[in-house]
């Protein structure tokens, strides 16, 4: 077998295997909760004032949740594997159709939080590479900033830029200037660790014997940096880039609610409020996938950025 396709079913594997025990850990730990779905359920129905044993017989009786967990589980991968993640308990409504509706705002949000970070941590790591006063103040701020709940951020750029300066609106006025601040908010703690890792890792490859080779050739240091260290520096980066996903996704459920946007983070938190289990099910599933899949995306990328690593393959 081709060395690429080996590696590529080798990977495909382990992303099957961390999706399904994502799903399981959030459906076992769901059934955990000391609510009855059945209660939930009738609740939700216009004939809320009329539960009575024999309709929470009647629901549970509909929705196998009369039979044993494992039963339950095994239904659940068996809907899954066809695409259908339920309906919404309290919706009544297909979960991949609301997960749908609201996947779009949730998209546009993650990706402008994504280009500021990026750009952020690229220019934080590379400009202070190097310069130990100037490493060491962006060290502090990066540390502040990771260390910082995403509401209190949330929070203080709403009274700096909306209400104190008045520079971005507060409220969705259905333009680019509103997903500014929630993408902020998301970015600047996404950022910081995304720096201090490409700052570590620039400075080592400054010491490497090419650098100073590109040195004596009477390059700049930013023209050393930019050319030469960034694409040997970068690995480490794009992996904390993939574990940063996460962290974004969940502070886009933080964001969306802190900023009354609608999204996949404001379902979540509403679904989790409301004990809607299908909902959540579905939601921490479709975020899995996402992740497994960027953080893929980003392991084939490793080659293309530097092809040193051409070598570590196995021979075909």
């Amino acid at each position: 077998m081709d060395s690429r396709l080996l590696r590529l079913a080798r990977r495909l594997g382990l992303s099957a295997v961390t999706v399904l025990g994502a799903i399981t850990v959030a459906f076992l730990a769901l059934r955990l909760v000391p609510v009855d779905p059945a209660f939930v359920i009738a609740g939700a129905g216009s004939d809320a004032v009329a539960i009575t044993p024999e309709v929470l017989a009647a629901i549970r009786s509909e929705y196998h949740l009369d039979r044993p967990l494992p039963v339950q589980y095994l239904l659940y991968l068996a809907r899954l594997a066809q695409g259908d993640l339920g309906v919404s308990y309290v919706q009544e409504q297909p979960v991949l159709r609301l997960i749908a509706e609201q996947a779009r705002p949730t998209l546009a949000l993650a990706a402008l939080a994504s280009a500021f970070a990026i750009a952020l941590s690229l220019a934080a790591g590379v400009l202070t590479a190097g310069r130990r006063r100037v490493g060491a103040v962006a060290q502090f701020v990066e540390l502040v900033l990771a260390s910082t709940p995403v509401f209190w951020i949330g929070f203080l750029l709403m009274l700096l830029l909306s209400v104190h300066w008045r520079v971005f609106p507060l409220l969705d006025a259905g333009d680019l200037r509103t997903l500014i601040l929630p993408a902020l908010t998301i970015a600047l703690p996404t950022a910081a660790p995304l720096a201090q890792v490409l700052r570590r890792s620039m400075e080592d490859v400054l010491e490497q014997p090419f650098v100073t080779t590109a040195r004596a050739r009477g390059l700049s240091v930013l023209a050393v940096k930019l050319r030469h260290g960034l694409r040997h520096a970068v690995i480490p980066y794009l992996t904390m880039l993939g574990f940063s996903f996460g962290a974004l996704l969940g502070g886009a459920a933080i964001t969306e609610t802190l900023f009354g946007r609608p999204g996949l983070g404001r379902l979540l938190v509403n679904a989790v409020t409301r004990q809607d289990m299908p909902l959540v099910l579905g939601l921490v599933t479709v975020s899995t996938l996402a992740f497994v899949l960027v953080n893929t995306l980003i392991d084939f990328a490793y080659i293309l950025v530097d092809h040193r690593l051409k070598a570590v393959l196995p021979p075909s």
